[in-house]
Order: C-alpha cells, then structure tokens, then sequence
C-alpha cells in the first residue's frame, strides 16, 4: 500500500487525532523498525525497537468496520511484535473513542496511563490520551 494511499484511508477514519500525511507514513515505512500489516479494508502500522513495542495507527475504512478486521489486524500485531523480540507492547487512544478502547481491551490491553488534554479536538477542545499496555 503506497503513503498515499495509507493517507486517504487515515482521513477518511480520523479527525481526532488528526490523519497522517503521505510524508508521514513514508516517514514511518523507511525508518527500518516499522512495520505495516494490511488487510483488505484495514491497515496497521506498528514499530519494534529493544524489546518494546508501539501501535502507532489503526484504520479500518468506515463501511468494514465492525466486521472483525480491527482484532485481526490487532492480533497480527501482537505475533510480529513478538516475532520482532518485544516483550511489552504499548498503544494510545483518544479517551472518547470507545469502540477502539473496546477493541484493545479485548485483545488483552490494560489502561497504565492517560495524558491530559493531549489531543486537539473540534473547537479547540483538549481530548485526553489513554496509554494501554500489555506484556507479550
């Protein structure tokens, strides 16, 4: 999947946080620790680096979700971490994104932070980050 393609599907799903650019995904694609897991409909992008790991965007296009591509791409996620020597994996959500805080916690996250006001919402409105953790 080209940056801009990875572009157009992230602003057709976010709005907050704001959707990536085509730059920042390539960015991301060649700084040799990230890694992109698609599936017809969904992306993630998630990087490994000295036993860590970091989800660092899921999308899933607006008319497949709901449909199970989330947790699949979420598991693949786990595997390759693992895979890739991580021992713990970390993600962020916005706290008023509750399909996504299900999602993570039913994939075995657990809340271990949250970062106030840390995302820009509609009409100036400050949105907190939840940091979600899990050991692998």
């Amino acid at each position: 999947m080209t940056p801009d393609a990875l572009a157009d599907l992230h602003a057709a799903v976010f709005r907050v946080p704001r959707p990536w650019s085509a730059a920042e995904f390539a960015a991301f694609l060649n700084d040799g620790v990230s890694f992109l897991l698609v599936e017809a409909g969904g992306v993630l992008l998630g990087r490994a680096v000295a036993g860590e790991a970091e989800l660092l965007t899921l999308a899933v296009a607006p008319d497949r979700q709901r449909s199970g591509i989330g947790g699949r791409l979420v598991a693949a996620f786990l595997a390759e971490a693992r895979a890739r020597g991580a021992v713990q994996a970390f993600l962020e959500v916005a706290a008023d994104n509750a399909a996504a805080i299900g999602l993570y916690r039913r994939a075995g996250f657990a809340e271990v932070g949250r970062r106030r006001g840390y995302y820009a919402g509609a009409n100036g409105a400050r949105i907190d980050a939840l940091v979600f953790a899990q050991g692998l």
